[in-house]
C-alpha cells in the first residue's frame, strides 16, 4: 500500500512544520465542538482502531470493529493534556500504520471488516486505508 503510506507520510510531515505548539490548542469553537487538542485526540483514537483493524485483516476477516468517537474524546480527557503528547503519540501511532501497510500482504488487501455501527457493511483493508487517511487529512485541515 505505497499510495496510502506516502500521502500519510506527507499529511504528517506538512502539519508538523506548518503548526505551532504555541497555537491555541484549548480553545473550543462552542460548547459541543472539540478543541483543537480533542480534536488530536479523536485522531489518535482513529489510528488505535485502524491499526487494530489492519493488523486483524492480515489475519482475520468480517469481524466489526468501531467505536463513539464522543464518548472516546469525552473519556479519555485530551483536554487536560499537553499537546506535545498528545501529537508525540499521534505521530508514533501513525509511523506504526505506515510499517503496516508498507510491509502488508498483497494478498490479504480485499479481506473485509465492519466498521459501521448499524447495519453491517464490510469495508476492504485497500478502502479502509485510503479512507483513513482521507480522514485525517480532513481534520488536519480544519486545525
Amino acid at each position: 500500500m505505497t499510495a496510502p503510506s506516502a500521502i500519510l507520510n506527507k499529511a504528517i510531515t506538512d502539519f508538523l512544520q506548518t503548526t505551532s505548539q504555541d497555537d491555541n490548542w484549548d480553545l473550543k469553537p462552542s460548547a459541543d465542538k472539540w478543541s483543537k487538542k480533542e480534536i488530536i485526540g479523536h485522531l489518535i483514537d482513529s489510528a488505535q482502531i485502524n491499526l487494530q483493524r489492519f493488523v486483524r485483516c492480515t489475519y482475520e476477516e468480517n469481524f466489526k470493529l468501531v467505536y463513539d468517537q464522543n464518548k472516546y474524546v469525552s473519556v479519555q480527557h485530551y483536554q487536560d493534556v499537553a499537546i506535545k503528547e498528545l501529537l508525540d503519540l499521534w505521530i508514533l501511532l501513525n509511523r506504526q500504520i505506515i510499517r503496516v501497510w508498507e510491509n502488508y500482504p498483497a494478498d490479504r488487501l480485499t479481506t473485509r471488516c465492519d466498521n459501521s455501527k448499524l447495519e453491517p457493511n464490510l469495508q476492504t483493508v485497500e478502502w479502509l486505508a485510503n479512507d483513513y487517511v482521507e480522514h485525517l487529512v480532513h481534520h488536519l485541515r480544519t486545525i
